[in-house]
């Protein structure tokens, strides 16, 4: 059982970047949130492939949700108004079309508020990158 759930996200992208922060200024979660780049993924129980594709949320058991469901988790664990939208966003028909938007916003990251071209680049071609 680990103390608290963790949030994992690209630190490199820009955008994903800005979302983090936005999230941490204004959801009330209590979560280790830290970027993929320096999280050790072995542990967390997942992979850098993974983590290139979709935002992460590890619970406390363990379990790795990503994408529109790992945002839904997010918000369900910070509960009051939070609470009601991150389970809505995790039943059917609804978390289709959250799953349907995240990816829509994960392919196109590049293209959104502070994104940049490297966002677009699978992270073992972005700009020093190591390899």
């Amino acid at each position: 059982m680990r103390e608290r759930p963790v949030l994992v996200y690209d630190g490199d992208c820009g955008f994903c970047t800005s979302s983090v922060r936005f999230l941490e200024r204004r959801v009330p979660v209590d979560a280790t949130v830290v970027a993929f780049q320096f999280a050790d993924l072995d542990a967390l129980g997942t992979t850098a492939e993974r983590a290139e594709h979709e935002v992460l949320w590890i619970d406390r058991a363990g379990r790795v949700s990503g994408g529109a469901e790992a945002i839904g988790r997010l918000l369900t664990a910070a509960g009051g108004p939070w609470r009601a939208l991150g389970v809505l966003m995790r039943v059917p028909p609804v978390s289709w079309a959250a799953h349907v938007v995240y990816r829509l916003v994960a392919n196109n990251r590049q293209r959104m508020p502070g994104g940049t071209a490297a966002c677009a680049l699978p992270a073992a071609r972005r700009p020093g990158a190591s390899g």
